[in-house]
């Protein structure tokens, strides 16, 4: 908005006005201006929303800057979802101003920020979710699986397998568990390591039926978060038995029972015609 010092009424300036000579700009032009289709403006026209200050000699549309001040109302409170009808109410309407005009658009603006803001809240919440799976705060996640787990354990693993289907799977099935579901999975899971312990301290044979058994049951426990195959759940062994963190965590049970359970996993899974030497992750 300008105005000179005479009081008169204001004038509406937009961008790229500077462009627009004493004649106006042609309709193709002034489409390129504000970003719509030249058939949009045709139709403007035809039904009186914006008309175009004159014409050339040749009968084209010539529009000026306060024409094109017009069309950028038009498209503000078209983004905002009024009807063109009601737009060309509004923008005629005798008792509202230009800076009236201005001021309300600015309001309903503001209005639509704040509700998109919240709906953007919203998504980024939903992202967390679907990013890590868990949907525990911290503080939960260690009273719920104990003053030994961490929570940054969670990123790492989404580094190391965030690219595959079983990450996705997990993602997707964590998202929907709550709490309480946590604390059963936590149940479950205190108490078959507390079988598998027992089990090795009572001499229990790897590819015995009681051994197989505490298999399956890990193997169930572990499609909680995705399809365990009997190959998936024989790299799981490779992987308890190589990585000193997991080896710690079982040997805390049970001296030897890392070593144990991978001989047990080995032993289902070649009883389901599966090779752990070479299994893959599948």
């Amino acid at each position: 908005m300008t105005s000179d010092s005479r009081g008169q009424e204001p004038k509406a300036t937009v961008a790229g006005a500077e462009e627009i000579g004493p004649d106006g700009l042609t309709v193709g032009r002034t489409a390129a201006l504000v970003g719509v289709s030249v058939k949009t403006l045709h139709h403007w026209d035809e039904i009186g929303l914006v008309r175009p200050v004159g014409r050339t000699w040749a009968g084209y549309r010539v529009y000026s800057a306060d024409d094109v001040a017009r069309i950028h109302r038009v498209l503000v409170y078209r983004e905002l979802g009024f009807p063109l009808a009601e737009i060309g109410r509004l923008l005629d309407d005798p008792a509202v101003d230009a800076r009236d005009h201005l001021r309300r658009q600015r309001s309903q603006l503001v209005e639509r920020i704040s509700r998109l803001q919240q709906m953007l809240g919203a998504v980024d919440r939903m992202m967390e979710a679907s990013r890590t799976g868990m949907r525990l705060t911290p503080e939960e996640q260690v009273e719920i699986f104990g003053d030994d787990w961490q929570p940054a354990w969670v990123d790492e693993a989404e580094e190391r397998w965030g690219d595959t289907v079983q990450w996705e799977q997990y993602a997707e099935r964590a998202a929907g568990m709550s709490p309480e579901d946590w604390k059963g999975v936590a149940t479950a899971t205190e108490t078959l390591n507390a079988d598998l312990a027992a089990a090795q301290r009572a001499g229990v044979v790897p590819g015995s039926d009681a051994a197989n058994a505490l298999a399956e049951r890990h193997r169930a426990l572990m499609s909680t978060y995705f399809d365990c195959t009997h190959a998936m759940q024989a790299c799981l062994g490779r992987m308890f038995v190589g990585d000193p963190r997991f080896a710690g965590y079982y040997e805390g049970f049970a001296p030897g029972l890392t070593v144990w359970v991978r001989d047990v996993f080995f032993a289902n899974a070649e009883a389901h015609g599966v090779d752990p030497e070479s299994a893959t992750w599948e």
